[in-house]
């Protein structure tokens, strides 16, 4: 469905006698907020925006300035596939507005259109293309695995194949291209790779994805999750990005006469991400969690670094393909997929612009096993680590000009804010690994 204006929501909505229009946003962390509205109030949505209470939403407004207009791009408009039958269901994303109409700076949304815009003044178009990770369960209430299979298995060990099937529909009848999809390799671990699109829509693309996923799970009676470590001893769920820039159709990253096919400009972004990498962790991995999966061992990048062909580096520069030189992109892989997109992708178009701004000089590629070395090797090869866990990624953030200036004051207060009363919580909880090592013998 190609929405281009308000009109075509209008003539959509009303040929196909929609019963309700959801209103779509996130808040600072990247969930996925929602109401709905009947056609007849369809008009003054569209064109005033609705309200609602901006004090209840996690990082937006305060008890005495709680008024938020929600206002919706038609752009987005989508029917929801598991609201179908005689009255279908429709979503659409909206951009938060203060009540005179200027925009939320507490929107996520805002925060990379931003960025987006700025770039655009500038001659470049922001591509990206995330792979996300995710489990099935029984059930919500633990890790009992549907399937042992692992890396590219089908059936009968890969027991997930007919609910990516209905997940991939569902995506496509929404107007998002999926690339492939598989098994991965912890058991029950699977992905589905989105068809890399311009930020903004990649942004909503994602945040569609993960409630899919979730969705065709509860139709089918199991559970779906994005938590990025939830079985000790096996691979957590990332989310390698994919990304490069255009300038029209035209790929700036890319260099015939270079030895890598990178041009300046690629060199440059890569050196930004690799420089600004530990301070962007704590936007790009949120979670207390997201820390047990950064560890050595457990094919997630853990230390700064790039390379072509290794997998155990930090951001990697897949081989170019004789022409497809649009095809020519790099990868960070230390994301996970449960992070909030809009400012994911903001922090990581962020650091690399930094680079390409301050012609940041790119380091030699780091082509051996890291996992294999010795701190000493490391240090002669100058590899760097990320931060270990959410605390310290925490502090290194709250050091971030770079951070501050991408997501703008009232964000990153509020994402400080939260993720420092996330870590007090974590540290001052008992848990049963504490229970079962200590209390037999202290």
């Amino acid at each position: 469905m190609n929405c281009q204006s308000f009109d075509d929501v209008r003539k959509i909505v009303k040929e196909m006698d929609i019963s309700f229009v959801q209103f779509w946003f996130t808040d600072v962390l990247g969930v996925l907020k929602s109401f709905a509205i009947t056609p007849s109030e369809l008009e003054e949505g569209m064109t005033e925006g609705m309200g609602f209470d901006g004090s209840s939403i996690e990082g937006f407004a305060r008890i005495h300035e709680s008024d938020m207009i929600a206002k919706p791009d038609p752009t987005t408009f989508q029917l929801v596939p598991w609201r179908s039958g005689d009255r279908p269901v429709a979503r659409m994303f909206c951009d938060i507005m203060h009540p005179d109409g200027t925009p939320y700076e507490g929107d996520p949304r805002y925060v990379l259109k931003k960025l987006l815009k700025k770039i655009a003044e500038k001659g470049y178009t922001f591509y990206v293309g995330p792979e996300a990770e995710y489990f099935y369960f029984k059930d919500d209430k633990g890790t009992e695995v549907l399937d042992t299979g692992g890396y590219f298995d089908s059936r009968p060990l890969d027991m997930g194949s007919t609910l990516r099937r209905d997940t991939i529909f569902a995506l496509q009848d929404m107007g998002i291209q999926v690339e492939y999809s598989h098994h991965e390799v912890a058991p029950s671990q699977h992905e589905i790779d989105l068809r890399y699109k311009e930020a903004m829509c990649m942004a909503d693309n994602m945040m569609t994805y993960r409630l899919v996923v979730k969705e065709v799970a509860r139709q089918n009676g199991v559970y779906a999750t994005f938590m990025p470590k939830p079985i000790f001893g096996e691979n957590g769920s990332g989310m390698h990005v994919h990304q490069s820039l255009f300038t029209k159709d035209k790929n700036a990253f890319y260099d015939a006469s270079d030895d890598f096919n990178l041009s300046t400009i690629a060199r440059q972004y890569i050196a930004g991400l690799m420089r600004h990498a530990p301070e962007i962790t704590a936007v790009c991995n949120q979670w207390v969690n997201s820390y047990k999966r950064l560890v050595p061992g457990y094919e997630a990048p853990v230390y700064v670094s790039w390379a072509r062909r290794n997998r155990s580096a930090m951001i990697r520069v897949p081989m170019y393909k004789p022409g497809k030189e649009n095809a020519t992109r790099i990868e960070f892989r230390s994301p996970d997929p449960a992070c909030n997109p809009y400012l994911a992708f903001a922090v990581m178009l962020g650091a690399g612009l930094k680079g390409i701004e301050n012609k940041y000089e790119l380091p030699a590629p780091v082509e051996e096993d890291i996992f294999e070395m010795n701190p000493a090797e490391r240090k002669a090869h100058g590899i760097t680590d990320l931060p270990g866990n959410l605390y310290a990624a925490i502090l290194t953030t709250e050091k971030s000009e770079l951070v501050r200036e991408v997501l703008g004051d009232h964000v990153f207060n509020k994402f400080i804010e939260n993720k420092r009363i996330e870590w007090d919580v974590y540290r001052t909880h008992v848990s049963q690994y504490e229970l079962d090592r200590y209390l037999p013998t202290l």
